[in-house]
């Protein structure tokens, strides 16, 4: 994300126009934030600090500026006609609630078929990060990963589940830890044939896959 520049102007998907402000804008936010809270931003050790929080910010938001559809792109047919299932599990993912802008801290996994061409693991793994680099609701960030898969590879099917602790929910109000909530999409054949899906579902959840 270029939070250097002032009036940077960012187009989200619901197509509205998000006018960014000034680093300095920014850091002054951070300012008024630890003021606050309760704390002085001008003592020692919080002098970098709204510094450092926008540079983080920078991080944590990078998919604002990143298109998902564009890194699914390039793509491969030799494949000697494969035509069955493609899996990556287990990718890691760190995304942040936009309702208390806590992290949400979990793993995706992403199956489709193909029909002639697949596409670089990967890029798989690149289009969970740029969804996840926002600030989300899991269940919209799971649709979205799916949505843009099925849309752009063309696939028979695509399946996504992901798995997430809410950290809204482990260290503020009820406080419950080591709680994973569980979404999934399923779009063409996996929605369709309970057959294909199960054989998805044993792959991302047997303990004998998993090596384990």
């Amino acid at each position: 994300m270029n939070i250097h520049d002032p009036a940077i102007e960012t187009e989200h998907d619901d197509k509205c126009l998000v006018i960014r402000p000034t680093r300095a804008q920014a850091e002054e936010a951070v300012r008024t934030l630890l003021r606050w809270a309760g704390d002085d931003p001008t003592r020692e050790g919080l002098l970098d600090t709204p510094k450092r929080v926008t540079k983080a910010y920078g991080d944590w938001f990078r998919g604002y500026d990143e298109d998902p559809a564009a890194m699914l792109q390039r793509t491969f047919e030799e494949v000697e006609g494969y035509d069955e299932m493609v899996v990556l599990r287990d990718i890691r993912y760190e995304s942040y609630c936009e309702h208390h802008m806590a992290p949400i801290i979990g793993r995706a996994h992403v199956g489709y078929i193909p029909t002639d061409r697949v596409v670089g693991i990967s890029k798989l793994a690149r289009v969970v990060d740029a969804f996840s680099k926002r600030l989300q609701v899991q269940e919209k960030m799971n649709a979205q990963i799916a949505n843009t898969l099925y849309k752009v590879l063309k696939p028979r099917g695509v399946a996504v589940v992901l798995e997430g602790e809410h950290h809204c929910m482990s260290t503020r109000g009820v406080h419950k830890h080591g709680v994973s909530m569980v979404t999934s999409c399923m779009l063409g054949e996996f929605k369709i044939d309970r057959a294909v899906r199960r054989e998805f579902m044993d792959i991302i959840g047997n303990p004998t896959n998993r090596g384990g």
